[in-house]
């Protein structure tokens, strides 16, 4: 069986993890790479990459700031790792599509489309059939930890009476879109400004878990809200991609609940922001399910969420070239699982 062909649209924090990772496995090749910024257009991907790989098994290939040219290759799945909203990055999608390619997007609200952006979902589903191809976005955050993971443990109980799940988290490994995203480095008048305008963004993807916990369970939301609150550091910080200056903003601290039956059945809570540690704050994981039997799990430290997210899209390929045409959601496909061996014995 020929290898499967892989191309990354955007080159960041997250489209160069995963090309690192893809290198790393066998019975898959990185075919193309596209992006934007002028000082990666033309440079080698061995530049690009502190992974050492055989030219013989991974051809060197070069960005490209044309997607036109890049997906005239032969490929199977498109990574694009550009965006965090289904509006943003539905053109993208779409363009894929039509070239007959396999898409898994890192779009945050590409994790569950439907919650927000219900007609460009079935606009997409109607697509990727028309074209035989199939579409998945999916991370550590939407995508696994609040919510596939909470969705699977219900599994073990006969009655679910309420839904907690709360991810303290580091946003260190994220890029500059997620920086802007949390308001890294702004002050607290700019935060209430933004916030007070609703430009601010803070988490994306409270909303898509909620739905996909709901669709899952079978269960309808009749209200849904969502808070956010600054979370100001005391001393400077510094990660990879965003600086907060002491009396700035480190992150921010985002809550959402969910209304079922005239009660509250999910609350999530997400505190996040950069290099957490300075401050005496530890990570972790953890759902709270009440029902029968009440199941509590916690996961400390948190689940990197850099190297979570990679990983996420990366296992996901051969499920995503495995599946029906369509677009799908993380609780559609098989449960997400390391490739170990060749990429290509778990292709159908």
């Amino acid at each position: 069986m020929k290898k499967v062909n892989v191309a990354i649209w955007g080159f960041g924090a997250m489209g160069r993890g995963i090309a690192d990772m893809l290198l790393t496995k066998e019975g898959v090749e990185i075919v193309g790479i596209c992006d934007l910024n002028k000082e990666l257009v033309g440079k080698p991907l061995s530049d690009l990459t502190d992974i050492k790989y055989n030219t013989a098994e991974q051809k060197e290939i070069y960005v490209n700031n044309d997607i036109d040219e890049v997906l005239e290759e032969n490929i199977d799945v498109v990574y694009i790792a550009t965006d965090s909203f289904t509006a943003k990055t539905y053109n993208k999608i779409e363009k894929v599509i039509k070239a007959k390619t396999n898409v898994i997007s890192t779009a945050e609200e590409m994790a569950y489309p439907y919650a927000n952006e219900p007609v460009l979902s079935e606009k997409l589903n109607e697509i990727a059939k028309k074209y035989g191809v199939t579409v998945l976005g999916t991370g550590i955050n939407p995508g696994f930890i609040m919510d596939l993971l909470a969705i699977s443990l219900t599994g073990a109980m006969i009655e679910v009476d309420s839904i907690e799940v709360r991810r303290v988290n580091s946003l260190s490994p994220f890029g500059p879109t997620v920086m802007d995203e949390q308001g890294v480095g702004i002050t607290l008048d700019e935060f209430n400004e933004l916030n007070d305008k609703g430009q601010l963004a803070g988490h994306v993807g409270f909303k898509e878990s909620i739905y996909m916990i709901a669709d899952a369970l079978g269960v309808e939301i009749k209200g849904f809200e969502q808070q956010m609150k600054p979370i100001v550091t005391g001393v400077d910080r510094k990660s990879k991609y965003g600086f907060a200056k002491k009396g700035t903003l480190a992150g921010i601290d985002m809550t959402a609940q969910a209304i079922v039956n005239e009660k509250n059945f999910i609350d999530m809570k997400h505190p996040q922001q950069i290099e957490p540690q300075m401050e005496g704050t530890d990570t972790g994981d953890y759902i709270h399910i009440k029902g029968k039997p009440d199941i509590n799990m916690s996961i400390t430290p948190e689940i990197d969420g850099g190297l979570g997210t990679i990983a996420m899209c990366a296992n996901m390929l051969p499920h995503v070239v495995n599946a029906e045409p369509g677009l799908k959601t993380m609780i559609d496909l098989p449960v997400p699982r390391a490739i170990l061996g060749d990429v290509r014995k778990q292709i159908k």
